[in-house]
Order: C-alpha cells, then structure tokens, then sequence
C-alpha cells in the first residue's frame, strides 16, 4: 500500500469518525470538527494557522482561519464531543477497568489578553505563573498497554460560573460515571483525598483508590488516628519490588506493604480500607480504597499496581498533549479555548483507540509507525510514534477532508470497518 492510499484511507477514517461526534450539529459545525480533527492530526498543532494550513484549495489562509474561528466560538461544541466519546467508550469499559483522573495545567506566562487567564501552578517548573486548568480522565485495564481517552476540560476559577476545583473533578467523574453505569475503579492521586470528594464517592457507591496525604482521622478499631500515624504503625508482612522511570533512568525501589480496615469518620458505617506501601519514599504510601482487601498478596498487590499503572497513564497523556503542542494555544476567548480542548481530545482518541482498536487496521499502522520519524529525545511510545507517523503521511500525501454527511446511527454504535 503506497502513502497515498494510505493517507486517502485515513482521512475518510476521520470524516467517519467526526461525524459520529458532530452528528447533532448544524452542517457546517460537523465541517468545522472534520477539518478540526484532520488539522490538528495532520500538523500536530492546535493553532488555528497551522490547521488552516492542512486545508487545500483557492481560499487564503486568513480567510479560512477567520472562518475556524467563527465556526469555534459555537459553545455547543465542547459538550458535544464530550458526550460522543464517553458514548462510544462506554462499550470498552468493565467494572475493573481503571479510570485514571488528573489535573494538569496549561501555562501562557507570556500571554495576556487571554479571556479569563488566572494563576496556575506549572508543575514542570514548580513556579506559579498565568494560564489554565484541565480535569484530564482516561481508562485503562491493569494488564493492557492500551489507553481510552474519555475526557479533557479546560477551565479556569475567574470564569462565570466557577464555583471550585472540587466541582470541576465531581462534575467530571459523573459526566463519566453516568456513560458507564458506575463501572471502572476511579484512581487519583493526593490532590483528591478530600472529604468533598470522597464522601460523594461513597454516596454514589463508586469504586476508588486514592492516595492519602497522611493527615487526614481515620477509625481503626475503636480508636482515631492520622492516616499517617496509623500507617507508621501497620503491619508490612509483603515485599517486592518497584521500578520507576524517572527522566529516562530506571529508579529500583525494594518495598513493604500491609493493610488496615478504617472508616471515615463522617461515614463510620462504610467499611474502607488502607493499603500501606513502605519503600518508596520518606513517607509511607498511603492508598485509602472502598475495594474490600484481605491478607493475600495478590489482592493487595492489585490495588498497588492499579495505583502504579496511573503515573505511566499520566506520563503518556502528557507526551500525546506536548505531541499536539496544546500550551502554544493562541485563541483568546474561553469558549474557543475549551472547544480546542475538547477537539483534542477528539484527535488523541482517534490516534488512541480509532486507530489501535480495529484488527483491520493493524497493517496500516504498522506502515505508519513504519513510516514515523524518529529524532533523538522523543520517548518511545507508540501513540507517540502514531501521531508522528499521520503528521509525515499527511505531510507527503495532502488532500482534501470531506465533511461528513449527516448520518443517523444508534446510540453508541460506530462503523471502523
């Protein structure tokens, strides 16, 4: 198969698949998400120039970034993706499979007519500088390399409407939850042990694994301590062994790890549970979870690779955002700025599942990854390579995308073939 063909099949997949995600719009927002989703695709870059760019024919480069502009200012956008990918994941979601939430922040230190711009904390430099949140959510099974994008929304606390970052997480949890019929295990990290958090997790009876920042009471017995007081004191009959990629070396951890049964105060009637991992850290790890633990190492070394398995889902979602270039950003308006994040979460999908699903389509992403250029200092991942290998493709082999067709199909159902 030639790059042409290649590329000729790829982007019917993308008029295909954006008009499963448009298909309640008008037609000429369903156009919008097509050349949205190939631009973004095919130029690795969320600025509008550049996926005016992918775009061929007569009409200037300003005049048809002025029309993408329009076209993005539609609010309805965002809500529509969300609710059409946690539709079509819905499916490929069990009641073990892990759903990995995270914050993140996109940082314009440099910008300043930015609608609704505040403070953010940037977490690779660890400095507060201006720019925006995300709630980013994906799914994955404990044993799979595969990842499910379900969710990625830009929001900021000077915007109407804001009430708190604990709003913006429950708000995203049910938008997934309700999709899922309470399926998955949601992990989180220590920016959620919160009660305003937890508690509604216990209320919907939603499983969790979140770890703890050791000061919070918990019962133990008759008794109430810190977690970390309580943790101090566990008993740690297993051992093992953790490896841990941090910028690029390999860090071998040698650790211990036991459990407690404890309540939350505020719920003294909902049994929990604290998985207590020694080893790796000053501190010791502590994972709260409403998933019932007993003395086998299988059952507890499950939760700590449930929790394991989000620091290499959040490492790859970050590469496929940098893959994208979502902090060189240019819209002003915050209706924009959600839209373009939620069209890229359109585009990761694609790239994530669209492409990686389908036994159909094995070969033709080998000749992709075939066909990737690699330079020195990008980390091997395969969605990495993936988008790598549509950007050279689309890069030889240019045309047109169509705009998809105002389809009618059953809720949730999807054609790859």
């Amino acid at each position: 198969m030639n790059f042409s063909q290649i590329a000729s099949k790829l982007r019917h997949k993308i008029t295909q698949f954006s008009g499963e995600l448009s298909k309640n719009l008008d037609k000429t927002c369903r156009r919008f998400v097509s050349e949205s989703i190939y631009g973004i695709l095919s130029k690795e870059s969320v600025m509008l120039s550049e996926i005016g760019r992918s775009l061929p024919g007569d009409t200037s480069l300003k005049k048809i970034e002025e029309r993408l502009c329009r076209q993005l200012a539609k609010a309805q956008i965002k809500d529509q993706i969300h609710q059409r990918i946690a539709r079509l994941a819905a499916d490929q979601v069990a009641d073990d499979t892990l759903l990995v939430l995270d914050l993140s922040d996109v940082t314009k230190k440099y910008a300043r007519s930015m609608e609704y711009m505040a403070q953010v904390r940037d977490g690779s430099e660890g400095a507060i500088t201006h720019g925006y949140w995300t709630v980013n959510i994906a799914a994955t099974g404990l044993n799979s390399d595969q990842i499910i994008p379900l969710y990625h929304r830009l929001y900021s606390q000077k915007a109407p409407g804001f009430e708190s970052e604990n709003d913006e997480i429950l708000q995203a949890i049910q938008h997934i939850a309700k999709h899922l019929s309470n399926r998955g295990i949601w992990v989180m990290d220590r920016g959620a042990d919160r009660e305003t958090i937890i508690l509604p997790l216990l209320r919907k009876k939603r499983k969790f694994i979140i770890r703890q920042v050791g000061n919070r009471d918990l019962l133990c017995g008759h008794s109430k301590a810190s977690a970390l007081s309580l943790a101090h004191h566990c008993p740690c009959p297993y051992s093992d062994i953790v490896i841990r990629m941090r910028e690029g070396k390999e860090q071998v951890y040698r650790i211990e790890y036991g459990y407690l049964q404890v309540h939350m105060p505020e719920r003294p009637d909902i049994p929990l549970w604290m998985l207590v991992v020694k080893g790796l850290g000053e501190k010791p790890m502590m994972l709260l979870t409403s998933i019932p633990l007993r003395r086998n190492r299988r059952v507890l070394n499950r939760i700590l690779r449930s929790y394991i398995k989000r620091w290499s889902i959040e490492e790859t979602i970050r590469y496929l955002k940098q893959s994208y270039d979502f902090e060189n950003i240019r819209v002003l308006s915050y209706t924009r700025l959600q839209n373009m994040a939620a069209l890229l979460l359109a585009a990761i999908y694609f790239v994530a599942v669209v492409l990686d699903a389908p036994n159909k389509l094995k070969i033709l992403t080998s000749h992709i990854l075939q066909a990737s250029r690699r330079i020195f200092g990008i980390p091997d991942f395969k969605y990495y390579a993936i988008s790598d290998g549509l950007n050279n493709i689309f890069n030889r082999c240019p045309g047109p995308i169509k705009s998809p067709p105002k389809i009618k199909t059953k809720q949730g159902s999807f054609d790859f073939g």
